[in-house]
């Protein structure tokens, strides 16, 4: 791993202008939301393209029941992880609820922050307003590479009533189609579409130049995303119908860690020649009168 614990991070293999050529080429690209250095590692030498920092820490990691209560320092603390566990994938953060929405100042501001101290590749905002349009204007302009977001966005699940798939409509198709131009005219280099009808995804898809990112959108997008916990099986308190999960961790983790704690209370862990440490024989006797006092019958005395 050339980026890790190196002090001199080499530049990722995967860039924002290589997505493009991704899109161009029709090669499909593969993201997975990520939040800590060793999963990072372990995503980045399976070849995944993008890893995302995501606002979902908040349910999968933090235990809070949405991805409003996560803070910018809980957020930069796993952006700074996952960035020294990686040397090939792009790395883009969610900026979290209210990191971005007072004022475009914040904004760039909070954006920089991401960059500077967790060394990340880009971040993501979610929504089209045009306070959110002029942040993103402000951060490409100086350099900050931005990720979009449409359709189902998690940080306005009060504001939609729950999680609902958007887009449904012909008038909220429309506005979607319209928001989508808008975040690439802004400067977005993808666009997340999370919970759009699929024929809704495919006109986006078609319609931009940038890529699109699909997360229950159907497969014709230019890539997708999931929850890195759900592939997994770790996180069991939602199940979207877009998921699928590649393994059961949650079942092989418990039978694992009652596996250990059967051993332990059987006395067969640790094992005393092959898990643990000896003490010198020929020293053992010499060891046994350590200690000793030359009056035993003395009790010792408090300290004043």
């Amino acid at each position: 791993m050339s980026s890790t614990n190196t002090g001199t991070p080499t530049p990722k293999s995967i860039t924002a202008p290589g997505l493009l050529k991704q899109k161009q080429q029709g090669r499909k690209i593969v993201s997975l939301t990520c939040y800590d250095y060793t999963t990072a590692r372990l995503l980045d030498d399976a070849g995944v393209d993008i890893l995302l920092v995501g606002d979902s820490l908040a349910m999968t990691v933090l235990g809070y029941p949405d991805t409003v209560s996560v803070t910018m320092e809980e957020m930069l603390h796993h952006a700074r992880a996952v960035s020294r566990g990686t040397s090939r994938s792009l790395v883009v953060a969610d900026m979290p609820f209210m990191s971005y929405q007072l004022s475009t100042h914040q904004a760039v501001e909070n954006a920089g922050r991401f960059m500077q101290e967790a060394r990340v590749s880009a971040v993501k905002l979610e929504g089209a307003s045009p306070m959110v349009l002029d942040g993103i204007r402000h951060m490409t302009a100086i350099g900050i590479p931005v990720m979009g977001h449409l359709g189902f966005t998690p940080q306005s699940v009060h504001t939609i009533g729950g999680f609902k798939v958007q887009g449904k409509s012909l008038k909220d198709a429309k506005t979607l189609l319209e928001d989508a131009q808008k975040l690439q005219d802004a400067g977005v280099f993808a666009l997340v579409l999370e919970m759009v009808p699929v024929e809704v995804a495919a006109m986006v898809t078609s319609q931009l130049d940038i890529p699109t990112i699909g997360i229950g959108s159907g497969n014709n997008c230019d890539g997708q995303i999931l929850v890195v916990d759900d592939v997994l099986g770790r996180y069991p308190d939602l199940s979207p119908r877009f998921v699928r999960r590649y393994l059961e961790s949650d079942v092989l983790i418990k039978e694992a860690i009652q596996a250990f704690r059967q051993d332990i209370e059987t006395g067969a862990f640790p094992n005393n020649e092959t898990e643990a440490f000896g003490f010198p024989s020929d020293l053992l006797p010499s060891l046994g009168d350590t200690g000793r006092s030359e009056n035993t019958d003395q009790t010792p005395q408090p300290v004043s």
